[in-house]
């Protein structure tokens, strides 16, 4: 037994799964903060410990900034009282948050944020499938929102829950579809050697801009972000799905959102925008030492985050899509659209083999 990699990957696992949480939660903060500017309001600028104020120039400037308010948030979360209305399939009730909340979180299990540290992959699954896996995980955190739509026993949360199914799909057909040209070009289905290529080559989203454009407006309607929250639709479905729930229960769905998000942009990067490397630096780089590692995280991470902030951009720049419209959008243009995409590839390539 190889005890070695058996500690590593725990510590790959743990690290992940705390460093996802973390920026979910100041995913929050940077929502809330790039709202304020694009709207002409301050933002979270209030919330801090009371030491805070005795420390004279970094005090005030992490109190203006808001650093503290997703403590203030997770804190606020766990001593909210957990009410259960009476009328709710109480097993149903209390599985769906659990069951909205893993896939989101082991979906990044095959997503390569680094190449090599010491002699360990950066990456916890290195799997030869890993886009199916992907796909095959993220279609289970639908079940989580149905169950919730359904344990309710109310009309919104039900509304909420058919609305999320019929979402997924839709577009997770022409989700799955707009990755398949990348995989032509780059001749594999790893998502490390997918990087690799792009170390050499270039970045995918120059040679399948459409697939990338298809991508990332399907994972909008994936992640139930606007324009394309139907599930919730507040001025429709007063909350949709998660109408009925408080307290911790509430912020495991609020946290599977935006793990769903960091999951689609961090597939993203490695897809479209070459994962870890740059341009000007690709696999020909020492990548055992720890600080090159550190690096490679780094670049990964600022990628993510730069997407992320595209999708926060968005979802306050743009009106909702009416439910027909989603479905006429994801069904008649966007499955079409990826078929002609595949064959116009896969004619390119046979053309210049």
């Amino acid at each position: 037994m190889d005890w070695n990699f058996i500690i590593f990957s725990v510590v790959k696992i743990a690290v992940a799964i705390g460093v996802l949480h973390a920026i979910a939660a100041y995913a929050v903060l940077a929502e809330r903060k790039i709202s304020a500017w694009i709207q002409d309001r301050v933002g979270p600028n209030r919330v801090a410990p009371p030491f805070m104020k005795y420390i004279p120039v970094l005090g005030p400037v992490l109190t203006r900034w808001g650093i503290f308010q997703p403590l203030a948030d997770g804190l606020k979360f766990m001593l909210k009282e957990d009410f259960t209305p009476a009328g709710v399939h109480k097993a149903y009730f209390w599985i769906a948050p659990a069951v909205a909340i893993i896939p989101s979180m082991i979906v990044i299990a095959v997503i390569p944020f680094g190449s090599v540290m010491g002699h360990q992959q950066m990456v916890i699954a290195n799997l030869n499938v890993g886009i199916l896996y992907t796909f095959g995980i993220v279609s289970l955190g639908v079940y989580g929102i149905v169950l919730a739509g359904y344990a309710a026993n109310s009309k919104y949360p039900f509304l909420g829950g058919i609305r999320s199914s019929a979402q997924m799909i839709s577009y997770e057909i022409s989700m799955g579809m707009s990755v398949i040209p990348v995989f032509l070009i780059a001749g594999a289905l790893n998502l490390s050697s997918v990087i690799a290529w792009q170390a050499q080559h270039g970045w995918l989203v120059i040679y399948a801009p459409l697939s990338f454009i298809i991508f990332l407006i399907a994972g909008f309607a994936e992640t139930n972000r606007l324009p394309f929250d139907l599930p919730e639709a507040e001025t429709e479905l007063v909350g949709g799905y998660h109408t009925e729930y408080s307290s911790m229960k509430f912020a495991l769905f609020f946290l599977a959102e935006y793990s769903n998000m960091i999951a689609a942009t961090g597939m993203m990067t490695t897809l479209f925008f070459g994962g870890w490397t740059l341009p000007f630096w690709g696999l020909d780089q020492p990548a055992h030492s720890i600080g090159i590692a550190i690096v490679q995280i780094l670049i990964f991470l600022a990628k993510m985050c730069a997407l992320m902030t595209v999708f926060i951009w968005v979802r306050w720049m743009f009106p909702r899509f009416r439910y027909d419209q989603l479905m006429d959008l994801g069904w008649r243009r966007f499955v079409p659209l990826a078929v002609v995409n595949i064959l116009v590839t896969a004619i390119v390539l046979w053309a210049i083999s």
